[in-house]
């Protein structure tokens, strides 16, 4: 590793990938070839030519991922955001899931964006998306110990709607599971590196412990101690 983990690759007052240029300009350390997996999206061309601009701006030359050798030509993966069910449904029927945990895990700088960085986790239990199909399995590349909730949004008291805030839908999942859960709200990102966890960006992040009270964290600060 390292693993850069944002949160939303849009967000409001900032372009696309602004907010975190500064952060994938200093994981990437003067590499060059990013190969990029664009399986969250439904057109993978289109996709890839935004990806392509925007990383160009960087310095950086992008390619889609073909197949596992991909990964071994690459100097850096960034896997963009969309839906997280298809991301994962795509990465199991080409048989890249395997192949990108080990790159990774064998420090191939990785960048992820919304659903790309929920794969991370041990599985997709925490997405906020539509399972609009279905993979073989939610488990997904487990590069780190604890489930992402990306987007995390805040309940808004004066609002009239009765559905469950994320919050809620979080204690819904300690209800049947037991991993630490972390919300990363809009405009932040998770750097994982020599085993440490530092939350950067815009806004605290907001942990969640089975059978313990939420517990905020502000942007700088390691996560690590909350984690277990």
């Amino acid at each position: 590793m390292p693993y850069l983990l944002i949160s939303s690759s849009n967000v409001h007052g900032y372009g696309f990938l602004d907010h975190p240029e500064t952060e994938i300009r200093r994981l990437l350390d003067g590499r060059r070839r990013v190969v990029f997996v664009p399986f969250a999206g439904y057109d993978h061309d289109a996709y890839t030519d935004v990806v392509r601009e925007r990383f160009g701006r960087m310095g950086l030359d992008v390619e889609p991922i073909r197949d596992a050798a991909s990964l071994r030509d690459a100097e850096a993966v960034f896997v963009g955001g969309g839906n997280t069910f298809r991301l994962l449904k795509t990465l199991y029927e080409r048989g890249l899931l395997e192949p990108l945990r080990d790159a990774a895990r064998s420090g191939l700088p990785y960048v992820g964006s919304s659903a790309g960085s929920v794969i991370t986790s041990p599985t997709i239990r925490t997405t906020n998306d539509m399972p609009i199909v279905q993979p073989p399995s939610f488990a997904s590349l487990g590069l780190i110990p604890f489930q992402l909730n990306c987007h995390y949004l805040d309940a808004d008291p004066s609002s009239t709607h009765k559905g469950e805030t994320r919050e809620q839908r979080i204690r819904e999942f300690h209800e049947e599971n037991a991993e630490t859960v972390v919300g990363i709200r809009e405009g932040t990102m998770l750097r994982v590196e020599d085993g440490s966890v530092q939350l950067i960006g815009l806004a605290p992040a907001r942990i969640f412990r089975r059978g313990q009270e939420p517990v905020e964290v502000e942007p700088g600060q390691r996560i690590d101690g909350f984690l277990s």
